[in-house]
């Protein structure tokens, strides 16, 4: 689902303002950003050297997560908040490599995702891949949309990774909250985010010097306190993302200054 009210041919990109989802880009290895986005992805990384690491390292907790759910858990529909730019495995490609027919609905409302999004729009013929350009905090619309390619009445898997930064903490656990509230038991959350640490919020600071939206690190409490209601599912509560061992998989890299939790609506 694009967005007809906006032409990528007339948008201005702004390449000489950091963007958040470039500088995400550039810490993956993309090659979807501009000299800012590098130049502040490098200041970045000077003050806080586990940044790239700590973005693939929560690319690769997706990737296994998302195999995880598909094999062994049998979830066929993915609602991935906060899409970002297209980059080395996205969701759909996860997926549809476990279970070709899965379904996958992406959000963002960022106009320069926007233009990526025919990228996304891929799909294995069996299955299906969608994009919604709706604010992810406005859960009415975003699900509203999302029905188009996701049957509601079946359980979902909510992803919301390393966006959640981008609201307050109880802002942040009250939305998860409230959109686990609308899908149906047997439905998952899969969350994870930057906890809050002397050197995270001395990253935080550096990234705040770039012009971009604030990044805001959590407790472990705070993430947490999204899945309220639900069963946490082993090794436990916002485990460091490369302690949650998914399947048969060992833990994978050094620790990382991110933690996130997979669960279940019982």
């Amino acid at each position: 689902m694009s967005d007809d009210r906006i032409d990528p041919l007339e948008l201005d990109l702004r390449p000489e303002i950091p963007h958040s989802a470039r500088v995400w880009n550039y810490w993956l290895g993309g090659k979807d950003h501009y000299l800012a986005d590098e130049e502040l992805g490098r200041r970045v990384t000077e003050g806080y050297p586990q940044a790239q690491t700590l973005a693939r390292a929560s690319r690769a907790f997706q990737d296994r997560a998302v195999r995880y759910l598909t094999r062994e858990r049998g979830l066929r529909q993915f609602l991935d908040l906060g899409t970002g730019l297209p980059t080395v495995m996205p969701t759909h490609r996860s997926a549809q490599e476990e279970a070709p027919a899965a379904r996958v609905v992406y959000v963002d409302n960022d106009p320069i995702v926007l233009t990526h999004a025919r990228a996304l729009l891929t799909s294995s013929p069996e299955g299906a891949t969608a994009y919604v350009d709706a604010d992810l905090r406005d859960e009415d619309a975003v699900l509203a949309a999302a029905a188009d390619t996701l049957d509601l009445a079946q359980p979902v898997a909510l992803l919301c990774l390393s966006t959640l930064g981008h609201t307050r903490a109880a802002e942040g656990a009250d939305l998860m909250q409230r959109y686990m509230a609308r899908l149906v038991p047997g439905s998952h959350l899969v969350i994870c985010d930057t906890i809050r640490t002397p050197e995270t919020l001395r990253a935080e600071e550096l990234y705040a010097s770039g012009d971009t939206p604030p990044y805001w690190c959590r407790e472990p409490e705070e993430i947490e306190a999204c899945a309220r209601g639900l069963e946490i599912m082993p090794p436990g509560v916002a485990a460091p993302i490369n302690h949650l061992v998914l399947g048969d998989g060992p833990p994978a890299g050094p620790d990382v200054d991110q933690w996130g939790l997979v669960a279940v609506k019982p």
